[in-house]
């Protein structure tokens, strides 16, 4: 399932990301990927432990705990500690698939990847190039979203990030664990869940549709989440 969330960020808190993203320092991005994909990735991060990297994650945190539909698609039990990359003209990742297991941050607690999410923060028309392309049984989908939006996608999907040939593509990735590990399952309980909330718009809550309707999502999650 793939998931496009407009407006995550609002627009201050993007202001107060890009203002910090210009004084801070960007490494190699290779130091915090496996080996198969080191060799395909070439772009620039800021380090985990750094000052930056904890404050800016801390705000997109804070966006994700009030976005309904991050919740609803993801039903996250566990999410990684934001990370930012940046790709200058010339840097490119290519086809690859992410990490099964992931250590959560700096600490010791690993998780299941299950979701990989990368949230938009330079705007379309200051680079070109920079597409994120996932792959799924239907072909290759190619991802180039405002800033401020976030695609979630499948983190078993085999995608890449096309060559930058001018200006700078900023975003920030993480992964979720989902209390439902099974892409299919969460995908029908996202799609009920929205349905729930149409049916809510036309009809009172209370109504025996819409009562009916959120018992058998919350039966349904009951059935597959594995906390």
């Amino acid at each position: 399932m793939l998931v496009q969330i407009p407006k995550i960020l609002r627009e201050d808190e993007l202001a107060t990301i890009h203002d910090r993203l210009e004084k801070a320092v960007w490494v190699d991005g290779r130091a915090t990927t496996g080996h198969q994909s080191a060799k395909v990735k070439k772009n620039l991060q800021l380090a985990e432990d750094s000052t930056q990297a904890r404050e800016l994650g801390a705000i997109v945190m804070r966006a994700l705990d009030r976005s309904a539909i991050f919740v609803s698609a993801s039903l996250p039990r566990h999410v990684s500690p934001p990370m930012f990359n940046k790709y200058e003209a010339g840097m490119t990742f290519g086809a690859h698939v992410d990490n099964a297991i992931r250590q959560i941050g700096l600490s010791p607690a690993r998780m299941r990847t299950d979701i990989a999410a990368t949230l938009f923060l330079s705007k379309p028309d200051e680079y070109d190039g920079g597409e994120l392309l996932i792959e799924d049984t239907y072909g290759a989908h190619s991802v180039k979203l405002p800033a401020g939006d976030m695609v979630l996608y499948p983190a078993t999907s085999l995608h890449r990030v096309t060559p930058v040939t001018r200006g700078a593509r900023i975003a920030s990735f993480f992964w979720i664990q989902s209390l439902v590990a099974e892409d299919s399952e969460r995908s029908l309980l996202f799609d009920l869940d929205r349905a729930i909330i149409d049916v809510g718009k036309s009809m009172p809550a209370d109504s025996s549709v819409a009562v009916r309707l959120t018992a058998t999502y919350h039966n349904l999650v009951r059935k597959w989440a594995r906390p």
